[in-house]
This record gives structure tokens, sequence and C-alpha cells, in this order.
């Protein structure tokens, strides 16, 4: 899990950006390929303080919702608002 030197206002959480250009084994992929590979399952690396999921959680995040992209560190994250995209938590 990151640490990030940010927290979000409200019910706002971060997640990974969810496409890859490059996979785990290095293979540099096509924008419509990382596109198809984009994955609406993601870890949350910060949660606002009004939000009812946690950082670490794991959730599923609508596929028609819309973020915004941030940069933090040389790092881009997406911020999303809970109310507004998560469908809910992946439980264990």
């Amino acid at each position: 899990m990151e640490n990030l030197n940010f927290e979000p206002t409200r019910d706002w959480l971060v997640v990974p950006k969810p496409d890859k250009k490059v996979t785990d084994a290095g293979i540099i992929l096509s924008d419509k390929s990382a596109s198809a590979l984009r994955s609406n399952v993601l870890p949350v690396l910060a949660a606002g303080p009004d939000c009812k999921c946690k950082t670490g959680d794991v959730v599923y995040i609508h596929p028609a919702s819309e973020g915004v992209i941030i940069n933090i560190d040389d790092n881009e994250y997406v911020m999303i608002n809970e109310s507004m995209a998560v469908l809910g938590v992946v439980t264990k």
C-alpha cells in the first residue's frame, strides 16, 4: 500500500489510475489494449473523513463514473466521489 502525502476532504477517495501502459511482465500496450484491460476493482489509497470506505479497502467503481486525475509526488492518481462512484466494497 502506498503512503500518500495527501488527505482528501469530505467523501472523496484516492485510487490508483486504472490504466496501465506496461504490463507487469514489461509488455508495452497500445491505448486500445490498455483501455480493454482497465480494472474497476481498485484499492483505496486515501479516504476522506466522511467516507464509509477506508484506506486499504478494495472497492468496485461504477464503470461510467468519472474522476479527477491528480498528481502527488510525480505520480498520477484518481480522486472519485464515494457517493457517486463506489458500488461496493470487496469483502475477503
